[in-house]
């Protein structure tokens, strides 16, 4: 998605994912390298120099790469996975997704609570509808119809939605395009993979200042 809104005409750069060998865009991947150490050290902003290893952005397949000594291999040599790599990608993932909504929000490219939002959404087309994940879904159901087709996030709990809105609890929040939105998309893709919550739909567009090797699960 462009500043105004629109799909890039070119897609991002594809990666395979060293646990399922599937091969597709990064949005919803996650890159790690090897560190001064042979510990494995996530590239969440994919700028880290060295050879990269692509996982795709799950529980399942964060565990088989763990479990099937899939690292080394990827990076052909002994490796050292830090315990507890799912959690810390989980919490890292939220921080990240936090903290874009909050740019975003000082922005004045996001809003949030009931009322704000159903307006918002009576105005036009919005570029993500925000739901917190315990919310209510009865609650939440009711604005849906009103989003249309716009990408729903439901990665983030109330209290973390709070966090990003200077509030204690947030349950109903709206996206506009422009500035960090296509972060805030890709970041929520990983986060609901994490998570095992429905990711949110539509194009999630590679970062330009990310990595840009050849098609491989290295790069």
């Amino acid at each position: 998605m462009t500043r105004g809104g629109r799909t890039k005409d070119r897609d991002g750069p594809e990666r395979r994912c060293i646990a399922t060998g599937a091969s597709g865009d990064t949005g919803a991947m996650i890159r790690f390298v090897v560190g001064p150490e042979a510990e494995i050290v996530p590239d969440l902003a994919e700028r880290l120099p060295g050879r990269g290893i692509w996982l795709s952005a799950s529980r399942e397949a964060v565990a088989r790469a763990v479990k099937k000594n899939l690292f080394s291999r990827a990076a052909r040599t002994q490796v050292r996975i830090p315990e507890g790599l799912t959690e810390t990608l989980e919490a890292l993932i939220a921080r990240r997704l936090i903290d874009h909504l909050a740019l975003a929000r000082k922005a004045g490219l996001a809003l949030a609570g009931h009322d704000k939002v159903k307006a918002r959404l009576k105005s036009g087309p919005v570029a993500a509808l925000i739901e917190a994940s315990d919310g209510s879904e009865q609650g939440r159901a009711r604005l849906r119809p009103m989003a249309g087709e716009a990408p729903r996030i439901a990665c983030l709990t109330g209290s973390e939605l709070g966090l990003a809105f200077g509030r204690d609890h947030v349950i109903h929040a709206a996206l506009d395009a422009g500035g960090v939105t296509d972060r805030i998309l890709r970041e929520a893709a990983r986060l609901s993979g994490l998570r095992d919550c429905a990711a949110p739909s539509g194009p999630l567009q590679h970062d330009d200042d990310g990595a840009k090797d050849g098609p491989e699960a290295i790069g």
